[in-house]
């Protein structure tokens, strides 16, 4: 290791001792702060707010994600109460008159670009929190803001704890693969089925039984139901009550404020356009799906949740020669693990380096070293299996907040992938989700807390992990590291048709994302009093998918905590992030100069300038949706 800083040790044995020390230390260090910025003078607020902001970030680091991946319900119990202090004292703070006036006594000329960058944004931040209200007014917010945490918790809480587990006839596991037969035995002629991602979805996929796959959709999409259901409806009225004291018209309109898309108005005109611009390719392929699935069933009524992923890979295999199971064989885990670092380390320049015996929360997490070139960045964590009582959708967490000179980037990647064979859908996922833990990395060096990591506005988060996922589906890439148990590479022409048989559904899942999407944005600025009648209209409204009835889908819906409004993120990132891949030559993915100028001007800044003007110097020009929409329009066609 070339650099003096070391990264964080985790304890052996006792975390929640470690735990409190960690934060509380951190804590008290941050309340010093806040007085000396308080009594600061211009020359010193902002190096002082840096460090004050640096410490809060560091506990918020290591107790959300400990909440959320600890096996043991007392430390996850203590991290969350932990989660509650930090947010109560980021609270105070950026109600703290003196500190704000600290701040605005800065001359704006004084700092470097970085420092007014900084300045801006805290003076913006102050005023979004309500430092210049009345102080009944900054009360009432206080005690909104531990509402919202309180509510926040408990929904995230619902779902993660909420996993359920139904029991299906043996003969309903027909048509899924060995391996998924093998881990569910029978008992008294049963098969348990959980609604974790492992199991349900290669049950959805492949079962020939559609009475069970309709059981199985309606035990994974009432996942928090009903608890959660009171607890949303709560959540979503503190929002508004919060946005309003604050002067906005709703939530929407305070949240989108600070985000590329600039206005609340502005999510739904988005969200309608796209639904809009998917609506011809999504009624044409639920056409050929409906048709394909009555000559099978005469009766079908229409393509439901339960129904659509089996009737695609129906069509994929007939129509595509596609068949996702042969395709299975060629992703195991071990090897598609090993391959995605190698990939990674190849097209970006790093290494990352196998920590043996590194001290973790569960002995199935694995941790890496990460060099670039030969400077040092810190260090990842690699949590990729389902358990009880652990996050189970897919994410990246901070650990550590890098900072040049003081602290490594520090990252851990959650997620619930099989332990043997992967979808190769499984396979694009972790792509997609490490793409956030390189740019997490590569950010960390920055002499400003704020600028650090996934730093960016937050409807732009996903493009560079969206970009990535286009190595997941490049036959040269994939041939490096997937292999049959033979040890034969998948072949280039099996590649070229499951991409072709990706681009068949595009079209009704974009509008699936578009209900989505509805759902986070009107939720939000409507609040309706009956959620689920609501999520129906929104059903037929945008998704062409249609729903299954006593189901309760917002319940298990996470993003309405963590993006709240914002789920139109995912296709606006998607936007830009099919103009960013545009610069790449697909014939030579890992051209050194292409790959390193992006990572250099896109990934490297963090937080540090705006993200047009990020994706703007790399390509050249800003960013237009020319190639989305070439991509959306493009009908699927079988590569004969």
């Amino acid at each position: 290791m070339t650099s003096e800083l070391m990264p964080l040790d985790l304890p052996e044995a006792d975390w929640s001792s470690w735990l409190a020390e960690r934060t509380d230390g951190a804590l008290q260090r941050a309340a010093a702060l806040r007085d000396e910025l308080a009594e600061s003078t211009p020359e010193q607020a902002l190096e002082l707010w840096n460090r004050v902001n640096t410490e809060l970030a560091g506990v918020f680091a290591v107790a959300s994600l400990l909440a959320q991946v600890h096996p043991e319900p007392a430390l996850r119990e203590q991290a969350e109460a932990i989660e509650v202090a930090a947010n109560k004292f980021r609270s105070e703070l950026m109600l703290d008159a003196r500190a704000q006036a600290a701040l605005a006594a800065v001359d704006p000329a004084t700092p470097d670009a970085g420092g007014r960058r900084v300045l801006a944004h805290a003076l913006r931040d102050f005023r979004r929190a309500g430092v210049d209200r009345d102080e009944a007014t900054r009360e009432r917010l206080r005690e909104l803001d531990e509402k919202l945490v309180e509510l926040g918790q408990r929904f995230s809480r619902g779902i993660r704890e909420g996993t359920r587990t139904i029991e299906v006839p043996e003969s309903a596991v027909a048509g899924l693969p060995a391996d998924w037969i093998s881990a569910h035995p029978a008992t008294d002629g049963k098969v348990a089925v959980s609604t974790e991602y492992p199991d349900t979805v290669p049950f959805l996929s492949f079962a020939h039984d559609a009475d069970a796959r309709r059981a199985v959709t309606e035990s994974f999409l009432n996942v928090g139901w009903p608890e959660n259901d009171a607890v949303l409806g709560e959540l979503l009225q503190v929002r508004h009550e919060y946005a309003q004291l604050l002067g906005y018209a709703d939530w929407p309109a305070y949240d989108a404020e600070v985000k590329m898309i600039g206005s609340g108005p502005a999510i739904g005109d988005f969200i309608n356009d796209i639904a809009e611009a998917a609506t011809v390719a999504g009624e044409r392929d639920l056409a050929t799906l409906l048709a394909r699935a009555r000559r099978d069933e005469p009766e079908l009524a229409a393509i439901d949740v339960s129904n659509w992923r089996y009737w695609t890979e129906v069509v994929r295999r007939e129509g595509f020669d596609v068949d996702a199971q042969q395709v299975r064989t060629y992703f195991d885990f071990t090897k598609v693990r090993r391959g995605l670092l190698e990939v990674t380390g190849r097209l970006f320049g790093l290494t990352w380096s196998p920590i043996e015996g590194a001290t973790t929360w569960h002995p199935e997490v694995t941790g890496y070293d990460v060099h670039l070139g030969s400077e040092y960045l810190g260090r990842i964590y690699l949590d990729l299996h389902p358990r009880d009582g652990k996050y189970n959708h897919a994410a990246q967490f901070v650990l550590v907040p890098g900072l040049a000179g003081v602290q490594l980037a520090e990252g851990v990647l959650v997620c619930n992938f099989p332990r043997g064979l992967m979808e190769h859908d499984d396979v694009v996922t972790l792509f997609h989700e490490f793409g956030h833990l390189i740019h997490h990395m590569l950010a960390g060096r920055h002499e400003w807390i704020e600028f650090s990591g996934v730093a960016t506005e937050w409807d732009f988060v996903e493009a560079p992990s969206q970009m990535l996922e286009e190595w997941a589906w490049d036959a040269e890439v994939l041939a490096s590291f997937a292999t049959d148990a033979d040890g034969t590479p998948i072949p280039a022409d099996l590649v070229a048709r499951m991409r072709a048989a990706e681009g068949f559904g595009k079209g009704f899942l974009a509008r699936t994302q578009t209900f989505y999407a509805a759902v986070s944005y009107l939720f939000h600025r409507e609040r309706p009093e009956d959620l689920t009648a609501r999520l129906a209209e929104l059903y037929d409204a945008y998704s062409l998918i249609k729903p299954v009835p006593g189901t309760h889908f917002h319940a298990g819906f996470g993003h309405l905590e963590g993006y709240s409004s914002a789920y139109y993120t995912y296709k606006w990132s998607l936007v830009i992030a099919k103009d960013l891949f545009s610069a790449f030559d697909p014939a030579d993915l890992f051209a050194p100069e292409v790959a390193h100028r992006y990572r250099d001007l896109v990934l490297t800044p963090g937080g540090s300038r705006d993200a047009a003007d990020l994706v703007t110097e790399f390509l050249g020009r800003p960013y237009t949706s020319g190639a989305f929409q070439a991509w959306l329009e493009t009908p699927a066609e079988p590569v004969r």
